[in-house]
């Protein structure tokens, strides 16, 4: 009992310092502080996956039959073969949007999050993972059911990732998990698409808007990826004109969700929403928009990539982040596409602690 109340509150001394970074951070830009009124600036919602990360040789992917560069979906007795079969490796909370609220926490924001992992050795890696950075987790993980999920995140050298993920445990999320306990009343509710491809998913994420709408919280979507979107494209379409104020997506995906084959046709559609859309076009930069606001943000150039596993969760980590302390969109944009460039130049998909301290706002910021 000693060692867990130690832990607790080294854990609320780090939520308490990062607060404080946020604003006084704020305050030095200028910009209006983050409103007191919530329990956390950010609540994440998503599949809890523990990443497995190690760098392979082509003939490695060869040799176990994956399908390079895809998500290959696979069973319990798989995901065991391909651990005997890797060499060393790295393991981490992962899954998009908890990469995402990791990411958030890291540069100093305030975040919790729901997810469902099992009481197992990588249910333990998740959960210490993620509270080791500040991360409120929601809920406990289960005693019964799957294993916790996995993905073997298979890395070439050319940078490219081979994902074999086993779903485990996440894909039971249920609607007891996301209640007005354990949502409370944060200012941004992050949603990943992946969420409605569980059995009670659809109806955890309308309860989730439900909550958010009684207390005046924020909705945010990450579309995930195409497929995703075609599979539940009229579920998406329909949250987004009620539900979802933020829409974090690829070009892909922004345009499976319009049924577009083109961005300049998907930003014409666009212009009959009110809301935000934040989309990312890997070395083409991201659009931003909104209204008749309508802002380009250009790719940094690196020399070298190593892994191209977390750039999108960067990217979202740094807008919301950007968001969350009411800085202008441009500046939410110029932190995101940071944050992006300096995760794919590393092997994960983890913004590091004080990649903050790198960055440098535009001037003035107001």
């Amino acid at each position: 009992m000693a060692a867990a109340s130690a832990e607790s509150i080294a854990n609320e001394r780090l939520r308490a310092y990062r607060l404080l970074k946020v604003l006084t951070y704020a305050a030095f830009c200028n910009g209006p502080k983050a409103s007191m009124n919530h329990s956390h600036q950010l609540l994440g919602i998503s599949n809890a996956i523990v990443d497995i990360l190690a760098q392979v040789d082509e003939q490695f992917i060869a040799e176990i039959g994956a399908e390079r560069g895809a998500m290959n979906l696979i069973d319990e007795n798989r995901a065991r073969e391909l651990y005997d079969k890797m060499g060393p490796a790295k393991e981490m909370s992962g899954g998009s949007v908890a990469n995402s609220v990791a990411g958030f926490a890291n540069l100093g924001g305030d975040a919790a999050y729901i997810g469902h992992v099992h009481e197992d050795h990588l249910g333990e890696i998740f959960n210490r993972d993620m509270r080791s950075l500040g991360i409120d987790i929601r809920l406990q993980p289960a005693t019964d059911g799957a294993p916790t999920a996995r993905s073997y995140i298979l890395i070439t050298p050319d940078a490219q990732r081979t994902m074999n993920t086993y779903l485990g445990s996440c894909t039971e999320l249920g609607v007891d998990d996301v209640t007005a306990a354990t949502v409370a009343t944060p200012r941004l509710i992050l949603l990943e698409a992946y969420v409605w491809d569980i059995a009670e998913g659809p109806a955890l994420a309308k309860q989730a808007m439900t909550i958010a709408a009684e207390n005046g919280s924020t909705v945010a979507l990450s579309l995930s990826d195409s497929f995703c979107v075609e599979r539940h494209r009229d579920a998406f379409a329909c949250v987004v004109r009620d539900g979802v104020q933020i829409v974090i997506a690829d070009e892909d995906e922004i345009n499976a969700l319009l049924q577009t084959d083109s961005l300049d046709a998907s930003l014409q559609a666009l212009r009959d929403y009110d809301n935000l859309f934040v989309i990312t076009r890997s070395d083409k930069g991201s659009v931003i928009v909104q209204g008749d606001t309508h802002i380009v943000q250009a790719a940094i150039p690196v020399e070298k990539l190593v892994d191209t596993t977390g750039a999108g969760d960067a990217y979202c980590a740094g807008f919301l982040y950007g968001w969350a302390n009411d800085w202008p969109l441009e500046e939410c944009a110029r932190l995101a596409t940071h944050c992006g460039t300096q995760v794919i130049q590393q092997l994960g998909a983890r913004i590091e602690p004080g990649l903050l301290d790198s960055y440098s706002p535009s001037s003035p910021l107001t």
